[in-house]
């Protein structure tokens, strides 16, 4: 064959090599659809992770009941709880008021959140969890399984859709202002068995050097000869070993930080944030956690306009009523002090990321949740603290599709057990996954010999609060 009859006979191959590059920097060679794109309603995820454990009775599920029988013996059975030094009934020191055109109770914890928000909050007030200890409620939150080893839902995501933007990892956890991993560490943000390029990248928002290592100690010219060289070292022992795909992870694990070299100290930049917008989030304030969460509000707007798939958020813990860092909504005593500090770091800036995400035309197409791993007593711990309940407590969703100003199940008239439709991590997971266009049930990885997925074999979408 001369030269000239080679490059006739294959010249549709070079618009496919073309493509193939294009496809290759948008990251859609990882994208796995089950579901036809027109059904897909979100693009991105932003988890507000309330670790701890913050109380639906005094946040988003009013029970006039326990004003009436304030200081009365529960009636009925008491499960065991995490102490079992169970008091009497406490009811909320926090007023509840309706808000928006839905007419939505809030508590007086979270007025920012209610007044600007409150008609694009679906409020599920019947979730529950299988355990009842936060290193185990907080895995079973991340990833459907109350132990260490499994992916968590954003490495999921980040490995059903791929990336789209080569310069950033498709999952991201934010800290700032001194917070840290809640109980159970970095593993609730693991990839598990999935290939280890969909694990968090941890962006400390507040730091100087925002990623460990991320300013490059070497010209630019001899990275790169490094990184070819691994690369290619990395890329015979993957052809002697049958391509195995951890190390092809490894591989564009080294790429990706070479790209986030310059990417990241972009991201963290907020100079080109107007000084409305600083304020509107709340950095400007002189309360230092609040503004540090101010600062990962503002910086996941901007991830998820990079095309960055999940972005997870990490509260500060203000060591008021008896909180911890792990898990500073835990307030096993003093719960007024403690939640009222915790709502005043978190108000400001959650309302302002919803509304700044709305005004920009980002509300439609991300998915915003805010929970924590179980619910709060409605009697006592002590005198007043609340113990851990994970058989009743609220979450929401908003934007990504999700029908705003609607109230979806019920808790008893304690706030103590789910009467009615109760609602699973599991089924919260597979309406999220339904709105990016993934079905629940076809997402799996072979692991063990078994088909794992993120609701393990369990889980439903909510349609009743997507619009």
């Amino acid at each position: 064959m001369t030269r000239r009859d080679m490059l006739r006979r294959c010249s549709t191959g070079f618009g496919l090599m073309a493509l193939s590059g294009l496809m290759a920097q948008k990251g859609y060679s990882a994208t796995r659809p089950t579901l036809p794109p027109r059904l897909a309603r979100a693009r991105n995820v932003i988890f507000l992770y309330m670790s701890g454990g913050v109380s639906h009775l005094d946040s988003f599920d009013p029970k006039p009941l326990l004003q009436q029988l304030a200081g009365q013996p529960m009636p009925g059975k008491v499960e065991r709880t995490m102490f079992n030094k169970n008091g009497k009934i406490f009811p909320s020191p926090f007023e509840f008021r309706r808000y928006g055109q839905s007419g939505i109770p809030i508590s007086a914890l979270f007025p920012r959140i209610g007044a600007a928000c409150a008609d694009e909050l679906a409020v599920i007030r019947s979730m529950t969890s299988k355990v009842n200890e936060h290193a185990q409620g907080n895995y079973f939150f991340h990833t459907g399984f109350p132990t260490m080893g499994f992916p968590s839902a954003g490495a999921w995501i980040n490995y059903g859709l791929g990336s789209e933007n080569q310069d950033l990892p498709g999952f991201v956890v934010l800290q700032s202002g001194g917070a840290v991993a809640p109980h159970g560490g970095v593993g609730l943000f693991s990839n598990g068995f999935l290939p280890a390029q969909h694990q968090a990248s941890i962006v400390i928002a507040d730091a100087a050097e925002p990623v460990a290592n991320i300013t490059p100690r070497e010209r630019d010219a001899v990275q790169r000869g490094r990184l070819e060289f691994v690369h290619a070292a990395d890329a015979a022992f993957s052809r002697a070993t049958g391509h195995d795909l951890q190390v092809e992870a490894a591989v564009k694990n080294y790429e990706t930080a070479y790209r986030m070299q310059a990417a990241v100290p972009e991201l963290v930049a907020l100079s080109g944030e107007s000084e409305a917008t600083q304020k509107l989030y709340g950095l400007d304030d002189p309360h230092p956690q609040k503004a540090a969460y101010a600062r990962q509000c503002l910086l996941a707007r901007r991830l998820v306009e990079r095309g960055v798939r999940f972005v997870e958020l990490s509260c500060v813990n203000e060591k008021i009523g008896g909180g911890n860092a792990p898990n500073p909504w835990d307030q096993h005593g003093e719960l007024q002090k403690g939640h009222a500090a915790m709502a005043y770091q978190v108000d400001q800036p959650i309302a302002a990321l919803l509304t700044d995400l709305r005004q920009r035309g980002l509300l439609d197409e991300t998915l915003v949740i805010w929970a924590g791993e179980f619910g709060r007593t409605p009697f006592s711990q002590g005198t007043n603290g609340r113990d851990h309940n994970p058989y009743g407590f609220s979450v929401w969703l908003a934007g990504g599709g999700v029908k705003g100003g609607t109230l979806y199940g019920a808790t008893d008239d304690f706030g103590y057990h789910v009467v009615d439709k109760p609602v699973t991590v599991y089924d919260l997971w597979a309406t999220v996954l339904h709105q990016l266009g993934l079905d629940h049930e076809r997402l799996t990885y072979l692991s063990g010999g078994r088909n794992y997925r993120l609701t393990d074999v369990y889980g439903n979408v909510l349609h009743d609060i997507l619009a």
